[in-house]
């Protein structure tokens, strides 16, 4: 399945433009992720894309580096104060600008503006086969889910606004759901749970979508 002509345009042109705009501060970002710990700025990730696709998704860094994690093995982590996190990287979080060198993937159609979020390779088995429809478009650094409840959504509910967004897929759908990513990140919505938006009710019902008891119950993972 072909990517629609549209959509890989405003993909090139907007992540291009935006990369461009937006260079001196991702070199601001990625000096100071490299000035907080030790460590690349960048983070690497086997992600899967369209039909199962694997790709190197980026990101800021926002976790010590592997060599440091064994120092934080033993602490007593609070709710939402994982010392593996950096306080450059909890900030970058909480701000989605880690996202941000995801834009160098949407200009190398891995990924497009919209779409489902890439999953990483051990999640696969968790899509029952009557959400695999998902994988039939390109994934996406944002999408129905994340103007939905970012990351308070549950895995089946996840997986439902994906599918839900396959079936429904638009041009314009799209440009609704970039707005409304904008709101929530601006409104600082959602970082550690759900977050209610009122561009919700301009967006499909997720409902339509949801898999019966038994596949929620297959469905559900723990998440990375």
């Amino acid at each position: 399945m072909k990517q629609p002509f549209a959509k890989r345009a405003l993909d090139l042109i907007a992540s291009l433009t935006a990369l461009v705009l937006l260079a001196p501060l991702l070199g601001i970002l990625a000096l100071w992720v490299r000035l907080d710990s030790p460590g690349p700025a960048l983070f690497r990730q086997t992600r899967l894309g369209r039909s199962g696709r694997a790709f190197e998704l980026y990101k800021f860094r926002s976790m010590v580096v592997r060599e440091s994690v064994d120092q934080y093995r033993e602490a007593v982590v609070e709710e939402g104060r994982d010392p593996r996190i950096t306080r450059a990287g909890r900030w970058l979080r909480a701000s989605s600008l880690d996202e941000l060198p995801q834009l160098w993937n949407v200009l190398r159609g891995d990924m497009s503006l919209v779409g489902p979020r890439p999953l990483l390779p051990e999640q696969e088995e968790a899509v029952p086969a009557r959400m695999r429809r998902r994988f039939m478009v390109v994934p996406g650094l944002t999408g129905l889910a994340q103007v939905r409840g970012r990351r308070g959504l549950d895995w089946p509910e996840q997986l439902a606004a994906d599918c839900d967004y396959v079936d429904r897929r638009s041009l314009v759908m799209d440009l609704a759901i970039l707005l409304a990513t904008v709101r929530v990140v601006f409104a600082a919505q959602g970082v550690y749970g759900g977050a209610g938006s009122n561009w919700r009710a301009y967006l499909p019902d997720h409902q339509a979508c949801l898999p019966d008891t038994q596949t929620r119950q297959d469905a559900e993972v723990r998440e990375s």
